[in-house]
Formats: C-alpha cells, sequence, structure tokens
C-alpha cells in the first residue's frame, strides 16, 4: 500500500488540491497521462544499454548503482516496491509537452482489465485500484488534454512467448513461432476486444467528467520489436554467444517470426481497433530498427566503451546468464529508447490531430527520433 499512499500524495500535492472538485475540462492545471503495460510505464528505464559486466555500475549501464550497491528506486521511485516499475525516463516523462504536469498511471504487467472502471469490470494490479479509477481522479482534479493508451501484449501473452522461445532455444528443441502463433490466434479476439473496451472505457470517463472529444486528445499507440531480423543480429544462431552474451537467445526463425510477422500482425490489430474507435494511432513497430538486442547496427557498452544513445542497445537484454536487474526488464524499451520514444510522442503532440509513426535515425542518439504522417 506504500506505493499508492505515496504516488496519489504526490498528485494531489501537483495538482494543489485538497478535495477532487475543482477542476474542469477548461481550468486547472494542464495534464498529459499515461495509461497500460510496461512498454509505456517505464519498464526497463533502469538501463543505459547492456553490458557483460557485471560489476558496480556494469560499465556504466545501470542507472540503479549507488557507489556501494543497488537501489532501483532511483529509477522506479515507490513503484519499484510493487513491480509498475513507472520510470522517471518514461514515455510521457521524456517527452517535452506544453502540459504543466505529466501523470504516469501505467503499470507493467497490465492487461486491458486493468484500465477498465471497476463498476465495468475493472480490475485493481499490484495493489492499486484500476488504471480508469485513477483517471477519473485526475480528470477530475486536473485539466487532461493527451492521454496516451499502450495495452493489449500481456492480453496475447508476450511473456509466455518470450519464455518458451527462450527455452526451447536453450534446450535445442527447434523454432517455437508455429506454436506460440497458434497461442496467440488463439487469444486475438479478446484481446483485441479488451482494447476495444479500454478505449471505450477511457472516452466514457471522460465524458462523465465533463469532456467533449475535442478538449482531449486520445492517442493508441502501438509496440516496437525489441529483436532483429535474423540477417540484422550481430551473433550466429548457432554459437554460444547469441545467449551467453548477446541475450537474445532465439532462433533466426523466431526472431523473423518476431520482428516481421507478430509486430506487424499485432500493430496493424491496434491501428484496426484504434480506427475502430476514431482514436489517434502511434506506429512504432520501427522505432527500435538497428537498436534492438543484438543488432548488428549497435553494440554493447564495456569497459573501455561507454554506452551511447547514438551506438548503444535500446531493448533490455535477457539477464538469465548474468546476474543483473530483473528478469521482468527483459526485451523492453530502455532509458534511451524511452527518452526516444518521448521525443515521438512530442512530435506526434506538435502535428496535431492524426496518425503517425516513428523511426530512429541510425547513429544518432533519442532526440533525433524522426516523425511522419500515416
Amino acid at each position: 500500500m506504500r506505493a499508492i499512499v505515496v504516488g496519489w500524495g504526490a498528485l494531489v500535492l501537483a495538482v494543489g488540491l485538497v478535495a477532487p472538485a475543482a477542476a474542469t475540462p477548461t481550468t486547472g492545471q494542464t495534464t498529459a497521462v499515461s495509461l497500460g503495460d510496461s512498454f509505456i510505464s517505464g519498464e526497463a528505464g533502469r538501463w543505459r544499454g547492456n553490458s557483460t559486466v557485471v560489476a558496480t555500475d556494469r560499465a556504466g549501464t545501470d542507472r540503479a548503482w549507488t557507489g556501494s550497491g543497488y537501489d532501483a528506486s532511483r529509477v522506479y521511485g515507490a513503484t519499484d516496491a510493487n513491480g509498475c516499475h513507472r520510470s522517471d525516463v518514461a514515455e510521457i516523462k521524456s517527452a517535452t509537452l506544453p502540459m504543466t504536469l505529466k501523470e504516469n498511471l501505467a503499470c507493467s504487467g497490465a492487461v486491458a482489465a486493468n484500465i477498465f472502471q471497476a463498476r465495468n469490470g475493472g480490475q485493481p494490479q499490484n495493489g492499486e485500484p484500476s488504471q480508469g479509477e485513477k483517471l477519473r481522479y485526475v480528470a477530475q482534479v486536473a485539466r487532461v488534454q493527451l492521454i496516451v493508451l499502450s495495452i493489449g501484449g500481456n492480453d496475447l501473452g508476450f511473456a509466455d512467448i518470450i519464455k518458451n522461445c527462450a527455452l526451447k532455444f536453450a534446450a535445442k528443441t527447434g523454432a517455437c513461432n508455429g506454436a506460440e502463433q497458434a497461442n496467440v490466434n488463439a487469444r486475438w479476439s479478446a484481446a483485441f476486444a479488451g482494447l476495444a473496451k479500454a478505449i471505450d472505457e477511457i472516452r466514457a470517463i471522460m465524458a462523465e467528467r465533463g469532456y467533449t472529444r475535442s478538449q482531449y486528445r486520445l492517442v493508441v499507440q502501438s509496440y516496437p520489436s525489441p529483436v532483429p531480423r535474423a540477417s540484422e543480429a550481430r551473433y550466429p544462431e548457432l554459437g554460444a554467444q547469441r545467449e551467453t552474451v548477446g541475450g537474445c537467445p532465439f532462433y533466426d526463425a523466431d526472431l523473423n517470426w518476431a520482428r516481421d510477422s507478430l509486430v506487424n500482425q499485432i500493430d496493424n490489430g491496434v491501428r484496426y481497433v484504434a480506427a475502430n474507435r476514431s482514436a489517434e494511432f502511434l506506429d512504432l513497430r520501427d522505432a527500435l530498427q538497428g537498436r534492438e538486442v543484438c543488432a548488428t547496427a549497435s553494440s554493447q557498452a564495456t569497459l573501455t566503451s561507454p554506452p551511447s544513445g547514438a551506438t548503444s542497445e535500446w531493448a533490455r537484454f535477457l539477464t538469465q546468464n548474468l546476474v543483473q536487474g530483473e528478469i521482468q526488464e527483459t526485451l523492453h524499451p530502455n532509458a534511451f529508447a524511452q527518452q526516444g520514444l518521448g521525443r515521438c510522442l512530442a512530435l506526434h503532440w506538435s502535428a496535431g490531430p492524426g496518425n503517425g509513426r516513428c523511426r530512429n535515425t541510425p547513429g544518432q542518439g533519442p532526440q533525433a527520433m524522426t516523425y511522419s504522417r500515416l
């Protein structure tokens, strides 16, 4: 419960109110809100690239290093304790937006039901109320102008896919993509019905709080691929380095399936639902192109080559063979990526209502993220 008390106490202090009654859709401090799962909460924001160096600050990649130990709350704050892992560089926090307040309500591991209002089947998570309930409060005490949503990946079983595919690679029992595609297909309808309901719930909450749709923007974003195509992986499939050094223990066939089939399938599905519900769509499928775990165009940090947003990987590697961090951070956008996604969101906001896509600029840092209209 400590995380709830600290989080809500900070929010009340931030908006300067003691009771949720003062603001309206045209008054109060302007606010941007993020809702959803680990890809927007800031999971893996602890890391600035990857390194096989396991001592002290892990070659400069570990932002939790205190000089004598590790304290992940330096990055995740009170949510380090409950696992929501809202990082200080999460997309909504990194974005340069004109709003006075930026509230990250997302939580690592969230599914669509964690977005709904309690009266409509919304589920609490990690000791916190549903995100819909929290949005109701924020929309009452502040003037919400932007809501960004990332949800659906956990409904489709992202964590299980990673685990199952890594286990098959370690056991050398063959590619996983056939069985995992079948699992995704089995969950598909329910997952995207959940996304549609989440959007409906957000719309209903805002309407109940007196907002018209023209008074705020609702952006639904897709997922970037954290792994490269096989042709763009810097470690050979049959060598031990892919698993023990690179932290990308997957067969070539599974890398290709994840990068060019699964991610595209999911992102196209998100775009369809967003359009059907008259929400904006932000396409992130290529946002980490060339910056993925094990990507040839990127590199790990070493004691003589510190991490850099221009050259380091932007996704957290799988650390099953290295004692550093938490397994739940695996294959999530790291601090560099979150800063890049924040830049993407800022560009999307500035472009005005509509659909857009983002892609990083090879050889440059997070602020060189590019944006184009769909």
